[in-house]
């Protein structure tokens, strides 16, 4: 599946911290290994994953050692069975010791995210829904994580509080209407920068529509009401719904002629893909 580029100094600053957490001072343990021991390894994945990591792998390992080769077997965002080889690694066997939990942590984490959106992408294809992410991220990841969510097929949604507008219901409560808070937003909003509300009632989304917003984020709606939404926009915004969707109701959403669906257990309830490196030789 096509992945969104991944900016080089982000994925070098990720690793830069993971490595500073693990190691410290040094790794005690690896130092116990002769410092001229040579090592051949591999990382295997024990179940189905979408694979997503293989930028922060990279990193770990020339960050400790520019010398130690690695020979990737698969590609990022390719679907692969349980017992396949991810890669091969060669060079010191200290640098693959102290490496191998900061790498693993990685490719890991965003495999497991970009597996689970493949799920959700997959449960969707044939609706012309698209599948977004959110903000719930882990802290210092949302990069990362939101890139693995188009490894797995997703969409993003905006990065952060910078680059889109999501008027939700403390700022129509803030602001003292819908209408109020478009107009603001209007008015504030850099060119090119969707405005998107919150809507829960069919009196919100008339109101919403109204007032001229691009996007509606239909809250926690069921398939009968989403349906009615759809029928009342008639075309005039894009549709998002959202809140509590899983993967046994989001087909019934998608169904209802949405444009979007927002997922946050993609980012947030993560299950790690289970990998193991071994050392070979």
């Amino acid at each position: 599946m096509a992945a969104s580029a991944m900016d080089a100094a982000i994925v070098r600053d990720d690793v830069a911290r993971a490595l500073a957490e693990d190691v410290g001072s040094g790794d005690l343990t690896a130092a116990l290994i002769p410092e001229t021991a040579w090592a051949t390894a591999t990382i295997i994945t024990r179940e189905n994953a979408v694979v997503c990591g293989r930028p922060w792998v990279d990193e770990v390992f020339r960050q400790l050692d520019r010398n130690l080769q690695i020979h990737w077997w698969v590609r990022e965002g390719d679907l692969i069975g349980a017992g396949r080889t991810l890669c091969t690694l060669e060079g010191s066997a200290r640098h693959l010791l102290t490496g191998e939990r900061t790498a693993l942590n990685f490719l890991q984490t965003l495999s497991g995210t970009a597996t689970i959106t493949a799920r959700y992408v997959d449960a969707v294809a044939g609706t012309g829904t698209h599948v977004l992410d959110t903000r719930k991220t882990l802290p210092g990841l949302r990069r990362a994580q939101k890139y693995a969510v188009t490894c797995g097929g997703g969409v993003n949604h905006r990065i952060g509080l910078y680059d889109g507008i999501l008027i939700k219901e403390n700022h129509i409560a803030a602001a003292g209407s819908v209408e109020a808070a478009v107009m603001k937003a209007r008015e504030e909003a850099p060119a090119g920068v969707a405005v998107e509300v919150e809507v829960e009632t069919l009196e919100q989304i008339a109101e919403a529509l109204e007032s001229g917003a691009d996007i509606l984020l239909l809250d926690n709606m069921e398939p009968e009401r989403l349906r009615e939404a759809v029928r009342l926009n008639a075309g005039r915004a894009r549709l998002e719904a959202s809140g509590g969707i899983t993967l046994k109701t989001i087909r019934a959403v998608a169904e209802t002629g949405v444009d979007y669906i927002s997922i946050g257990a993609l980012t947030k309830d993560i299950r790690a893909v289970d990998l193991s490196m071994r050392f070979t030789g």
